[in-house]
């Protein structure tokens, strides 16, 4: 049997799935760069020859602000984009992650890939890197360094420091 190619731990025969922390990135990238992450180039960047199964992307809304422009570009994408819409307390504070989805879905869709590309910097998902890990799956975290909680980038398989170059130009 053929040795596949490799290319820093990238077989090209790996199934990857995507899983993006929509609000967790935006911030990082709004507040460290000043600027928006294009995802085309985030998907190409982690593809790297490999096939991607699934891509999801995690979205909170809120009714003031208009985001289909920026679901249609996901979905152009060949990206699934799931929406909670963001839940207002009585005492005033806001809720709105994704953390138990992404968790939920990576979990349910881990028997059919063999690398998890996860897509945030929150330390809570540590805990579930390690179990992804335990399944015998490669989990790379892709975010921005400063933004990265520093258990998350030691559990991963392998981290990824992102920066200004999947951001939009301009």
């Amino acid at each position: 049997m053929p040795r596949p190619r490799k290319k820093a731990d990238v077989y090209f025969e790996q199934r990857t799935g995507v899983f993006v922390d929509v609000q967790n990135m935006f911030y990082s990238a709004k507040y460290k760069y000043r600027g928006k992450i294009d995802y085309q180039k985030l998907l190409v960047y982690i593809a790297r020859g490999r096939k991607i199964v699934r891509a999801l992307a995690y979205a909170v809304t809120t009714p003031e602000i208009d985001q289909s422009g920026f679901i249609k570009i996901l979905e152009d994408l060949g990206i699934e984009v799931k929406i909670k819409e963001l839940k207002l307390r009585p005492d005033g504070t806001a809720k709105g992650d994704w953390d138990m989805g992404i968790a939920i879905d990576s979990v349910a869709l881990s028997d059919k890939l063999d690398v998890i590309a996860l897509v945030s910097g929150d330390g809570d998902f540590s805990a579930l890197v390690e179990m992804l890990k335990a399944k015998g799956v490669r989990v790379e975290v892709y975010s921005f360094p400063a933004n990265t909680a520093e258990e998350l980038k030691k559990v991963a398989t392998q981290f990824y420091p992102l920066d200004e170059s999947i951001l939009f130009e301009g």
